[in-house]
């Protein structure tokens, strides 16, 4: 069995935090995060052996069909998304910029991993759902065509879902740019 990482949101806190229970009580899953965000949303991101996260999303879905906004489960999700989560991403060498925005937090997580997966690209920043009345957004850096093949590819991926929102490719930021970015 493979690691796994995976994500309930939810349109309401209470409901968010019987998810959190009932996901925990399903299956031997760890808690990473759950809490609020904006717009009054609640996350639950859990991480554990493949098979047990699926069942607790599962789960979830199962009982809150109309309180889910969307969810997601990654088996073996790429190293680089910790970091870019929790704004702790050393970014050495800056080149082209990619920003891809979406209307919710599990999609962007979803997304990052892909465009990481999908060419040589760093991922700098993921911000799921706070301070933007709930949409998403990741930042990551790489050669041109890398990061325009990551973000065309998680687009596609992302816009099934009818999540995506916007995106776009910076090929050479400039310093002044740079600093508010990092």
């Amino acid at each position: 069995m493979a690691k796994a990482l995976a994500m309930a949101e939810l349109t309401t806190v209470s409901t968010g935090m019987k998810a959190a229970d009932i996901m925990v009580k399903t299956a031997e899953v760890n808690v990473i995060e759950a809490e609020v965000v904006c717009p009054g949303k609640y996350i639950i991101l859990i991480e554990g052996e493949l098979s047990a996260v699926r069942a607790s999303v599962d789960a979830v879905k199962g009982m809150f069909p109309e309180k889910l906004i969307d969810s997601f489960v990654l088996g073996n999700p790429h190293e680089s998304i910790f970091p870019a989560l929790y704004g702790a991403t050393d970014v050495k060498d800056k080149r082209a910029l990619g920003v891809l925005e979406t209307y919710s937090a599990a999609s962007i997580i979803m997304a990052a991993d892909i465009a990481a997966k999908t060419a040589i690209v760093d991922l700098i920043e993921l911000r799921v759902a706070r301070g933007m009345c709930g949409k998403s957004y990741m930042l990551l850096t790489g050669e041109v065509a890398a990061v325009e093949s990551a973000i065309e590819y998680a687009k596609a991926k992302v816009a099934d879902g009818t999540m995506f929102l916007d995106s776009t490719v910076i090929a050479n930021p400039d310093d002044k740019m740079w600093n508010t970015v990092i």
